[in-house]
């Protein structure tokens, strides 16, 4: 990493030279009158590079992102002169010394190159910067400058460059830079400083022959949170009983530190310090104790520490703020407790009204909430400003209070417009938050401006509170948090939790459900007879979203093909997101581009449900009909029924199967392991499967109770059937333990979910694992709709009744068979397909037809066809007997073939009845069709049926 430091960096220092001329130039000339002969005149990075010494991955947090630490050392020769000449001025830096752990986040993850969406740094503690400057002080001899001082200038420079602030680097377009840059927190930290004893006495008398106390007060701070409690005269043990709050963007990493000082009038004195890793108050959610001082003769702070999750819902609203008025704190403490914080993400304006004499206008924004103002960055020149900042406000009770937004001139005195927002509005909304355009007030009849809101409840979560002792986790940051042998602490009890405490993430992936429907006046490009005469196309269509890829079937020589099939998809809202549609003409050697279609996957969220055609991009002429849904979740357990049947009325022709519900599951620990062969503890992984989807967690360091913390996320067909398979392992060898959890029982839950300890099987009679089952029912518009009464060929009234009528028009007309479908005159076949185990071969046998049409005089000479697919072995093409004459033949030929079950799984049948005819005749020689999905069946028991054919038309 060094070698490619040392070789990037002339170009780094290029990059760096026209960053600072082109852009911070001008804008520094923009932003103030004095500033406005301003220009860099030497820019040179120096021969030394920036060196790392030392990198750590964390591979247990969210999977959508990597998170690196650097340890990084600069000491540099850098070289940048800049001059003022309104005022003959000259100034510069001679040389950088850098020292500090840069976190650096990859994030989104995508499916395609660059693989990573953008790349944000900070440094979660201030680093240790030092700064040759020349000539400073004639630049601060300028007008607008003076009352700034060098030491002011070098801690403005390190806050820029600690958190909250973040250098976001987006690698892709239509990222939400903003949300990536002002993520939300992990969590709140609400902090009572109580008091203190046994402090050193400073104050002396009679010329420092009597001791005297101390006057102590308290400096708290996280990050760029700073806060100073007030200070209590000739006390040695000191009774503050105040209460800040802080936000924690990232666990672990993020410190507490509190330093005391005695009051003096000259120069305040140094009476101790103490560091405390904010991780440690994640894990044990309450932390209540006496914390000895370093660096001093004696002396002890005591803390009460609370660790606040962010919920998404306003269901504890009441109970969080009747607990708030049961919290006292001293009259001395400017806030009262905060029942939730609101993030503002400030996006764009469009419209905005110009200045007099027509001009454009350098808007900015002020956001308010009480007596909190905030302002954004301002954008000169343009009524169509992009801000892309973001704001964080307490919140003390959202039912009262309001978003007051004001968007002004850079003067501050010319209003461009104003919105007002009411929180309780975001109370009813959608997982608390807003995603929109807003109409500005005062303003141009176009002018409107782009906001999130997002409001998160802050929750005490005493249920998750561990019951053993937390400390510091060997390996899991720099953790400093010293607590001396000889303090006095609250003695946690050795009972272990009762339940899991997951992530404020969990459960917020949702489902996208597509339906691909048909397109219409799609480009022939096959030709005939050498080009002379224009033919058709044989169109499939390729999706691509959250890094996966699906693809339709290949519909023959149609210029207006219909598929009728079905994808659904787990995503996480991340930003810059898109769902993209390419068609294409199968050829046999290079496919050809029919169009494609891309649609952002913020608007489909916002919409929730998008039934349009779609003009196709690239090409002259073609149209796609798409159906798109982002299914709500649900936790009631009454609409299981109506949904099921709704699902069960739903037939697409690659035979996918709507799902239900969405199952999440956390795995947070184990307890009593049983040991390994050897007499070793485990190094165990956890396997979790249903069906044909498995995940597995991280393989734990030995341990007879591994700690795992991890999430995961299946699509259940039907909860009342479907049954969650846990298995323990060393290693993914030696078993130890499992668990059978039929999914059934989460329906009669409150909620639709458990967390718990589960019993192990196969183990120790003590071994247990502690997990959250959730079900979250996926409720579609279509069957809201549906009176849950409406039979196979009835659709629902009201206002989806067009949908619902496009829903079941595109039917698949080949569904399952069965005696009833014999009155329906359908032609159908009969198979039987099956996977032996022992014999390691998958088995089919064509049965008999029945209902086959006879297009002549005769009955047809029947027989059946078929290969399996993908397979490039052209032995898997198989071919039954002929029957003569024959509209009901029976065959019973059984044909075998040599897979595994993963293979089989992967293959799909595609079957044709035929009529033997010769070559010059004219009879028809197809009779139907037939596409079935292996990996649909249930091939270790075995599937007997009929199968509705198509015909060719079809």
């Amino acid at each position: 990493m060094n070698k490619i430091l040392q070789q990037a960096w002339p170009f780094i220092g290029q990059y760096l030279e026209k960053l600072l001329v082109e852009t911070i130039a001008p804008s520094i000339r923009t932003a103030s009158a004095h500033l406005q002969t301003l220009s860099f005149t030497k820019v040179d990075l120096g021969d030394r590079a920036m060196k790392v010494v030392g990198v750590k991955a964390y591979t247990e947090h969210d999977k959508r992102q990597v998170i690196l630490d650097l340890y990084i050392s600069y000491a540099g020769d850098m070289e940048i002169n800049v001059e003022v000449k309104k005022y003959f001025c000259k100034a510069g830096v001679k040389g950088i010394q850098l020292h500090g752990k840069l976190r650096v986040i990859l994030e989104p993850l995508i499916g395609d190159v660059p693989l990573v969406g953008a790349i944000t740094m900070f440094f979660i503690r201030r680093p240790k910067l030092d700064i040759n400057w020349t000539g400073l002080t004639n630049l601060l001899d300028i007008p607008g400058l003076n009352a700034i001082s060098d030491t002011m200038i070098m801690d403005a420079i390190a806050s820029f460059l600690v958190l909250p602030n973040r250098l976001t680097v987006p690698l892709v377009a239509n990222l939400h830079v903003a949300q990536l840059r002002s993520p939300l927190p992990r969590g709140i930290v609400r902090i009572h400083l109580l008091e203190a004893e046994n402090l050193a006495a400073k104050d002396n008398y009679v010329k420092g022959i009597m001791s005297g106390k101390s006057d102590p007060y308290a400096v708290l701070r996280v990050g760029t949170q700073i806060f100073t409690s007030h200070h209590v005269d000739n006390n040695l043990n000191p009774q503050w009983r105040e209460m800040y709050e802080v936000i924690v963007h990232e666990v672990p990493g993020q410190e507490l530190e509190l330093e005391v000082f005695d009051k003096d009038p000259d120069q305040d004195d140094f009476l101790g310090r103490l560091k405390l890793d904010l991780g440690i108050v994640q894990k044990a959610v309450i932390l209540d104790e006496w914390y000895t001082l370093k660096d001093a003769p004696s002396g002890q702070v005591h803390l009460r520490l609370e660790w606040l999750s962010l919920l998404p819902s306003a269901e504890r609203l009441t109970e969080v703020l009747q607990r708030n008025e049961n919290i006292t704190i001293s009259s001395k403490t400017a806030d009262p407790p905060s029942a939730a914080i609101l993030t503002v993400y400030l996006d764009r304006a469009q419209d905005l009204p110009f200045k007099k004499g027509n001009k454009d206008p350098s808007p900015m924004v002020q956001v308010s909430v009480q007596d909190t103002t905030k302002e954004s960055r301002t954008v000169y020149g343009t009524n169509n400003p992009v801000w892309e900042d973001a704001f964080t406000f307490f919140i003390q009770d959202p039912r009262k209070q309001d978003i007051d937004i004001q968007v002004k001139d850079d003067d501050r005195a010319l209003t461009l417009g104003s919105l007002s927002v009411p929180l309780s509005h975001l109370l009813s909304s959608i997982e608390l938050s807003m995603d929109q355009w807003f109409q500005l007030e005062k303003s141009g009849p176009a002018s409107r401006i782009y906001i999130t809101f997002l409001l998160r409840l802050l929750w005490l979560n005493e249920e998750a509170i561990p019951t053993t002792p937390v400390s510091p986790i060997p390996g899991e940051g720099n953790t400093e948090s010293e607590v001396s042998p000889g303090a006095t602490k609250v003695t946690p009890t050795s009972k272990r939790p009762e339940h899991t405490s997951p992530d404020s993430s969990f459960t917020s992936e949702g489902v996208l459900r597509i339906h691909l429907v048909e397109a219409q006046s799609l480009i022939a490009k096959d030709s005939l007879m050498g080009g002379m005469m224009k033919g058709k196309s044989d169109p499939y269509v390729k999706i691509r979203v959250g890094g996966m890829t699906f693809k339709s079937q290949v519909i023959k020589e149609n210029l207006n093909p219909v598929w009728n099939e079905l994808y659904e998809v787990i995503l996480t809202q991340l930003p810059g997101q898109e769902v993209e549609f390419e068609l294409y003409d199968k050829d046999i050697d290079q496919d050809d581009f029919l169009g494609r279609v891309k649609v952002s996957l913020r608007e489909l969220i916002s919409a929730q449900f998008n039934d349009q055609w779609y003009t196709l991009n690239d090409v002259k002429s073609g149209r796609l009909h798409l159906v798109m849904e982002w299914l709500p979740k649900v936790s009631d357990a009454t609409r299981l029924e109506q949904i099921l049947r709704y699902n069960s009325q739903q037939s697409y022709l690659n035979k996918t199967v709507p799902s239900v519900a969405m199952l999440f599951v956390y795995i947070e620990r184990a307890h009593g392991l049983p040991l390994k062969k050897s007499g070793k503890e485990p190094k165990a992984g956890v396997e979790l499967s249903i069906k044909n989807v498995s995940y597995r967690t991280k393989v734990c360091t030995r341990s007879t109770s591994p700690h795992w913390d991890e999430a995961f996320h299946f699509l259940i067909r039907d909860p009342r059937e479907d049954t969650l398979i846990v298995k323990l392992s060393h290693s993914w060898g030696q078993a130890l333990g499992a668990l059978v959890f039929p999914v059934r029982e989460l329906l009669v839950e409150k909620d639709l979910l458990l967390d718990r300890w589960f019993s192990l099987d196969g183990a120790m009679p003590e071994s247990q694992i502690l997990l959250r089952a959730e079900v979250k029912l996926l409720d579609c518009k279509l069957a809201q709709c549906s009176d849950g009464t409406a039979g196979a060929e009835e659709v629902p009234s009201g206002e989806a009744a067009s949908a619902a009528n496009r829903e079941f028009r595109h039917r698949n007309v080949h569904a399952q068979g069965g005696e009833d479908a014999r009155a329906s005159r359908k032609a159908q076949v009969k198979l039987t397909i099956a996977y032996s185990s022992e014999e390691n071969r998958l088995v089919i046998t064509i049965h008999a037809c029945r209902n086959l049409p006879s297009y002549f005089k005769d009955s047809p000479d029947t027989y059946v066809t078929f290969i399996l697919q993908h397979d490039k072995n052209r032995n898997t093409k198989k071919k039954t007997s002929v029957k003569k004459k024959n509209l009901k033949p029976e065959f019973n030929e059984r044909f075998d073939f040599d897979m595994s079950l993963v293979e089989a799984k992967q293959r799909h049948i595609e079957l044709s009845v035929k009529n033997s005819v010769s070559f010059m005749s004219r009879e028809k020689e197809l009779l139907g069709m037939l596409h079935i999905d292996l990996n649909q069946l249930d091939l270790k028991t075995g599937v007997t049926q009929w199968y509705d054919l198509l015909d060719e038309t079809n």
